[in-house]
C-alpha cells in the first residue's frame, strides 16, 4: 500500500466520483479489508452484492483499491479488498483547464461534501450514545481569517501536517480507547 496517491487523470476522477464507489472506498478505509458481501451489509440500504462487486472492480481498475489477503476460515470464493493507498489527493488545478475536467472535479466535490455532511449529521443524531468523554472531545468550529493565497496554502499545509502526525500516532499506538475520527477541513475565499 502506498502512502498517498494523487489523482490527476480525468478517467480516475470520474470513476472515483460515483457516490456508491466513494461510499465503498470509505467503508474499506474504515474496515481495513472487506468482501463485497460485508460491504453490502454495511451499506444497509439493500444494495445487491453483485452491484457492490461491480463497483469494487471499477475502483480496482483505476488502482484505487486492490485485493487483500483472504482471512482465515473465509469463503475461498470471496475476494477481499483494501484501499491501495493511505490517502488520496485531488487538486482542482489538475482539472480546471478543460470544461469537462472542471465539471467532473466540481461534481466530485459535491459528492465528497454530501458524504461528509451525512457523517456529521449521523454523529449529531447518535451523539447521546457516545460517552461523555467523546461528546466533550468533539468540536465544530469555524474561523474567518483575512489571508493572502500564499498564507492560505501555508495554513493548509500546517494543518495537514498536524493531522498527519496524529494519524501516524493512531496507527502505531495501542488501539485501546481509540475510534476513527473524521476531521473535515474547508478553507476557501468568501465574499458577502
Amino acid at each position: 500500500m502506498t502512502e498517498q496517491r494523487r489523482i490527476a487523470d480525468l478517467a480516475t476522477l470520474k470513476a472515483f466520483g460515483h457516490p456508491l464507489r466513494m461510499r465503498l472506498y470509505g467503508a474499506l478505509k474504515m474496515r481495513g479489508t472487506a468482501t463485497a458481501s460485508q460491504l453490502a451489509d454495511d451499506l444497509d440500504d439493500g444494495t445487491a452484492v453483485s452491484l457492490v462487486s461491480y463497483h469494487l472492480r471499477k475502483l480496482a481498475e483505476h488502482g484505487l483499491i486492490e485485493e487483500a489477503g483472504r482471512s482465515e476460515g473465509g469463503d475461498a470464493r470471496e475476494r477481499w479488498w483494501q484501499a491501495a493507498q493511505e490517502s488520496l489527493r485531488i487538486d482542482s488545478k489538475d482539472f480546471r483547464d478543460t470544461p469537462e475536467g472542471a465539471a467532473a472535479h466540481t461534481a466530485l466535490s459535491h459528492v465528497i461534501y454530501d458524504q461528509r455532511r451525512d457523517h456529521y449529521l449521523r454523529f449529531l443524531e447518535q451523539r447521546a450514545g457516545w460517552s461523555a468523554e467523546w461528546q466533550d472531545a468533539h468540536d465544530s468550529s469555524d474561523f474567518m481569517a483575512r489571508l493572502t493565497p500564499d498564507e492560505l496554502k501555508q495554513l493548509t499545509a500546517e494543518l495537514h501536517a498536524v493531522v498527519a502526525r496524529y494519524e501516524k500516532q493512531g496507527r502505531t499506538a495501542d488501539p485501546e480507547g481509540r475510534e476513527t475520527v473524521g476531521v473535515h477541513l474547508y478553507a476557501f475565499p468568501m465574499r458577502g
